[in-house]
């Protein structure tokens, strides 16, 4: 009987899929956070740069 194969076919290093999974899980877990906080830094940055400018509303009221 064939071993058993992860999620691309073969296995982890080594490891049994029921050790790889938390591991892989842990990974991607990180990865978020940093998607997150980098999309964070840039909405950030975005709303700053934004404050800089009057908003059309300004610029009516403002006529």
């Amino acid at each position: 009987m064939p071993a058993a194969q992860g999620h691309h076919g073969s296995r982890s290093a080594g490891q049994s899929p029921e050790k790889a999974a938390p591991i892989h899980q842990h990974s991607d877990l990180e990865r978020q956070q940093e998607v997150a906080s980098g999309l964070d830094d840039l909405a950030r940055a975005a709303r700053e740069k934004a404050d800089e400018k009057p908003s059309g509303a300004d610029l009516v009221r403002d006529a």
